[in-house]
This record gives C-alpha cells, sequence and structure tokens, in this order.
C-alpha cells in the first residue's frame, strides 16, 4: 500500500492510494483522502471541552460523474471533533485512469473491495457479507471491530451503494448519512421492472455501449455554478466532473436497476438513517431560475418513498431551495441544511 501524500485539496487534505488489482482495462485504483481533526489547545483539555463527534469517524463516497471536492463539507465534520474520510472509487476522479471507461461498473457489490480497504485503513474489521436483506430476517449482526462510531456518508448514487454495502454488513456502522441518494429511478417501479429486461438484455452482449442519449441538458451544473459558495466551484476538475453526465452504458444502468430492486425489496441497514432531499423536484428541456433552488437530477418524492425502506429507523428532510447536492445550494438552503444535519447528529450522538 502506498504512503499518505498531500492532496490536491491544499492544507488540511491527505490521499492514500488503494490497489484493486486489475481489469480488462487495466490496473485498478480506489484513492482515500482524508482531512483530520486539529488538536484541541491545552486550555480546552485543561476543562475537559469536548466537541461533539470526538469518537466518530465519516466514510463519505461520492456519486455519478463526480468526485470528492467538498472542503467546507470536510471541514464541518473536523471542527466538531471527527475524523473524515472520503473514497474516490474506481475510475472516478483521481482513481480514474488513461485508457478507462469512467465510472463503468457492472455490479455495485464489486464496490465494497474499495470501501472494506478504506475501513481497513481507518482501523475497522469488516466480517464477511451477509446476503441482501439477512438483517431484517432477523440473522443476527456480527459486528465489529473498531475503537469508534463509523458514520458512512454517501451522495446520489454514493447513497445508493452505501445503503446496498451497509444492508450487507450489517452492525458495521452505526450511522448512514445520505445526501439525494439515488435509490429509486426517475421512473415509477413498474416502468423500471419493463426497462430492466432490455437493459439486461444489452448488457448482456454489449456491456459498454450506450443504453441512452445524453439527456443532460447542463442545468444541475449552471445552478451549481450560479449559487456556489465563493471558491468551490472554480478549483473543480472538469474532466474528472463534467458539465454533462458521463455517458450512461447497459452494464452500468443494469447494474443501477439491479440496486434499485434490491432497495424496492427492502433493506435493514442495521442503523439510524438520516436522508437529506430538496423540497422540490423540477425537469425540463428549456433553463428557468427557478432551477437554482430545485432538484433537476432526482424524482424526490421517489426517493422519499424509497428512503422509508432502508431499515426501521429513517429520518427524512426535506431543504427548501436546495439543489440535488444539497451541500452545494444557494447559502440559506446550504446553511439549513448543515443545521439539519447537525440537529439529526447531535440526537444521535446523545442518543449513543
Amino acid at each position: 500500500m502506498s504512503e499518505w501524500a498531500p492532496d490536491i485539496l491544499g492544507e488540511g487534505f491527505e490521499r492514500l492510494d488503494l490497489d484493486l488489482g486489475a481489469d480488462d482495462e487495466g490496473p485498478l485504483t480506489a484513492t482515500l483522502v482524508r482531512s483530520l481533526p486539529r488538536p484541541l489547545g491545552f486550555w480546552s483539555r485543561l476543562v475537559a471541552l469536548a466537541r461533539p463527534l470526538e469518537d466518530v469517524d465519516v466514510l463519505y463516497v461520492h456519486g455519478w460523474s463526480d468526485y470528492f471536492f467538498q472542503r467546507d463539507l470536510a471541514r464541518f465534520f473536523t471542527d466538531r471533533g471527527a475524523r473524515f474520510f472520503a473514497l474516490d472509487l474506481r475510475k472516478y476522479g483521481r482513481s480514474l485512469h488513461e485508457g478507462q471507461t469512467p465510472g463503468y461498473i457492472e455490479h455495485l457489490d464489486d464496490y465494497g473491495v474499495e470501501i472494506e480497504q478504506a475501513l481497513a485503513v481507518m482501523g475497522y474489521e469488516v466480517p464477511d457479507s451477509q446476503p441482501p436483506g439477512a438483517a431484517a430476517s432477523g440473522a443476527p449482526a456480527p459486528g465489529r471491530a473498531g475503537p469508534r462510531r463509523l458514520a458512512l456518508f454517501g451522495h446520489s448514487t454514493g447513497g445508493l451503494i452505501l445503503s446496498l454495502w451497509a444492508d450487507r454488513h450489517p452492525g458495521i456502522a452505526d450511522a448512514l448519512l445520505l445526501n439525494s441518494p439515488w435509490l429509486a429511478l426517475q421512473i415509477g417501479g413498474a416502468a423500471r421492472r419493463a426497462l430492466a429486461p432490455v437493459v439486461n438484455l444489452r448488457a448482456k452482449f454489449t456491456p459498454r455501449e450506450l443504453a441512452l442519449p445524453q439527456l443532460d441538458l447542463g442545468f444541475y451544473h449552471r445552478a451549481q455554478q450560479l449559487v456556489a459558495a465563493p471558491g468551490e466551484q472554480e478549483s473543480v476538475d472538469l474532466d474528472w466532473r463534467p458539465a454533462q453526465t458521463m455517458p450512461v452504458r447497459a452494464g452500468w444502468l443494469s447494474a443501477i436497476l439491479a440496486g434499485h430492486a434490491r432497495v424496492d425489496a427492502g433493506l435493514e441497514v442495521g442503523a439510524p438513517s438520516c436522508v437529506l432531499l430538496s423540497a422540490r423536484s423540477l425537469f425540463g428541456l428549456n433553463w428557468r431560475e427557478e432551477m437554482t433552488r430545485c432538484d433537476t437530477v432526482l424524482d424526490l418524492d421517489g426517493v422519499a418513498s424509497a428512503a422509508l425502506r432502508l431499515g426501521r429507523s429513517v429520518t427524512v428532510e426535506r431543504i427548501d431551495g436546495a439543489l440535488h447536492d444539497v451541500f452545494l445550494s444557494a447559502p440559506d438552503a446550504r446553511a439549513e441544511a448543515y443545521r439539519r444535519l447537525e440537529r439529526w447528529l447531535r440526537g444521535w450522538s446523545a442518543a449513543g
């Protein structure tokens, strides 16, 4: 394994490359980024002033056509004492190598390799996975070895990936935090079930061919540019986070549909879950200024409904004026998203 090295995000951030072996496109790596809390000063230690998340580790996973770049999100956690880690998954961002198909994967469970390597670096032992839904059926959770509490934090597709992983590894995470998780397709369940056989057939014979035309008109990117916090968007690498999403290929879409079917059947992630969503979705073929105050990516009513199938303890927070990534919204909605997250974390931390 490589050594920790300075990260592109600058002071306070380091990166570690994880070796995942190889596939038919060559060597596979993932990248773990970390940001650690500042040590408490002498007087704070003297009066035993504890930060609320001193015993918490966070592992963050990004969404589709994305990578980790959110310094402010990391600092929210480190300012409260948590250790913050983020994964750039294989074929994304820091982990994307020449000749690879960006973001491509055929089975979402394959991401368990980098998730579990990251957790090992963080000091956690992960037992073998259970069959999907084992915890919901009453099978005992095997537990895990780790000195701190673990919060898994996923955005969009990363939220789907971590939800499925937690269902197969109940008892590992102490909390599941989801920022606009892609738990349901933008069409209804019946349409998804009708679409799946067609996509799966194409995935079997021509997995890397395009499954859909480019449907992203760049409105989400434009909205972020208009409302971003100062300095946040200027450093974003558009090769890693393009203005329009990466091409949707049959093998990848088949994996997503399989993940949605598992959510639809019901999960048990084995931990309390906090799901943060915009109050409203908005789609269209023409740009409108109100797109700076809505989620233009997901059908949020469908996501909110699907979120209730994550487990036995789920909180859904709907935030007026938020974008698809609620923490990249306009200042008032962004501040409200952080307030809601902090309120939930304080209650969770106190209960724990």
